[in-house]
């Protein structure tokens, strides 16, 4: 593909001159994902704002993340990101796969983050994912000619690294301190006021380490919450894992379908998802809560089945980590509300950064952080409170280290297929060795999710509150 004919055009009526800079290609010869590419180089990138007084476009580089509050006080605005749909309508206008990070496309007012120009040259996002415009620092400025340059980014470098300085309990104590300006309570789940840990989920964290317990232990908890009890007979007798006959029995589901070991933490996973509120809305393309929770245990269900067998973590104890990998979430719209309008607003306006950028910059802390500290005072399995801890940390190498590795890659895989809100980045080949997992069975993986949509679907409204 060429650089897209309006982006040629505006180009050579302003009488720039421009480079092509192809879209590398990984070891197996497969291109770069666009979002990777531009973050690699550190590229210049457009967002599109909007409120009620029209549009603006915003350039920033895309290692960095926008600070749409500077924005606003910068144009004494409520501007908000345009929705993916006008978005798409945007670009099927200007024949562009993605937004020029050029001024003037559109006849729009044009903000520029002021760290781009103090590069000698530049590579811009031409429209067109295989290809990045390559402009030296004259051409660039005067592409920027009318352009508003001010103070509206910060390097995401900072927000993505682990702070191993401090303490978890630390780190989350400060955010609330800092959110709510009272006396910190002693007690972590006092300090976040959260409902209490619910007498079934209580019961079944207990079972989990009776080395008698059976069958018939594991049915009379779930048989003593009916919703519960629905929930796990409506999963097994989906059509996702065609089971013969009819389901008739909390019993008939453990022995016929899913196993001890899968309804043990089935059971515990949505015990915990219902301790909280489902917040009704957020960022602009993700997928709500419990159909992501779905995709992403199956995805590690089906990542777990294509490891060998030698290598092979706990099968009910990968399905509970990806059932409760975005438990953070709800804490975070529980806990922090304004703060969790603000990080809705700011992810619409980053859609190439990670949430974990955006809660650091909001609040300093993650909700991985949170949900891992409140999973270790829950008493849950040390396996989960490490997965939920070093989700996003490929480098994690301390015990249970596959737990978070398999979020890791299925989250990615995810994104990869469009499925729910986050950047296309590259998986490291390293973190398939340390998992003994063969890329493509892992991709095989993700096409056999996208061909049980439906079934998936279907399993998440199911749990979805009515």
């Amino acid at each position: 593909m060429t650089v897209p004919t309006s982006v040629q055009s505006l180009l050579n009526d302003q009488n720039i001159h421009y480079d092509i800079a192809a879209t590398p290609v990984d070891a197996n010869n497969n291109r770069l994902w666009h979002d990777q590419h531009l973050r690699n180089m550190g590229a210049a990138k457009s967002v599109i704002l909007q409120d009620a007084k029209g549009r603006i476009q915003v350039i920033i580089a895309a290692n960095s993340l926008l600070d749409l509050k500077a924005v606003n006080r910068h144009m004494s605005r409520e501007l908000h990101a345009t929705s993916p749909e006008e978005l798409a309508k945007f670009c099927q206008t200007h024949a562009v796969q993605s937004v020029p990070a050029l001024p003037k496309l559109a006849g729009l007012l044009t903000l520029v983050d002021k760290s781009l120009l103090d590069r000698d040259e530049i590579l811009l996002d031409s429209g067109n994912e295989e290809q990045l415009l390559h402009l030296n620092r004259a051409a660039f400025q005067h592409v920027l000619e009318d352009a508003i340059i001010c103070d509206i980014a910060v390097p995401l470098a900072p927000l993505e690294a682990e702070n191993l300085s401090a303490s978890d309990t630390d780190l989350i104590l400060g955010a609330v301190r800092n959110f709510t300006q009272l006396r910190i309570k002693q007690r972590l789940e006092e300090t976040l006021e959260l409902p209490p840990l619910s007498d079934t989920a209580q019961r079944i964290i207990q079972l989990r380490v009776n080395p008698n317990a059976d069958i018939s232990d594991l049915a009379q908890i779930v048989e003593t919450d009916p919703s519960l009890a629905a929930q796990v007979v409506s999963w097994a007798a989906s059509p996702y894992y065609s089971a013969p006959g009819k389901i008739k029995s909390i019993h008939d589901a453990i022995v016929r379908v899913l196993g001890f070991d899968m309804v043990l933490n089935l059971a515990l996973g949505l015990a915990l998802g219902r301790s909280l509120h489902i917040p009704k809305d957020g960022p602009h393309g993700s997928l709500p809560y419990w159909q992501q929770s779905v995709y992403m245990a199956a995805t590690i269900e089906g990542l777990v089945t294509a490891i060998p067998r030698d290598h092979r973590p706990s099968f009910g104890m990968a399905y509970l980590c990806g059932l409760l990998h975005n438990f953070g979430f709800l804490i975070l719209a529980e806990v922090f509300p304004p703060h969790f309008r603000a990080y809705c607003e700011m992810a619409d306006a980053n859609p190439h950064t990670t949430h974990q950028a955006i809660e650091r910059h909001l609040i300093g802390v993650t909700r991985e952080q949170i949900a891992s500290a409140l999973m270790s005072l829950w008493s849950m399995p040390e396996e989960v409170v490490v997965a939920l801890r070093h989700q996003s940390n490929p480098d994690y190498s301390g015990e249970y280290h596959e737990y978070p590795k398999l979020i890791f890659v299925a989250q990615r895989l995810l994104y990869q297929h469009n499925i729910g809100r986050g950047p296309k980045l590259e998986i490291p080949e390293q973190i398939f060795e340390e998992l003994h997992l063969d890329p493509e069975k892992a991709r095989t993986t993700v096409t056999n999710i996208i061909e049980s949509e439906d079934e998936l679907k279907h399993i998440a409204l199911q749990l979805t509150p009515h």
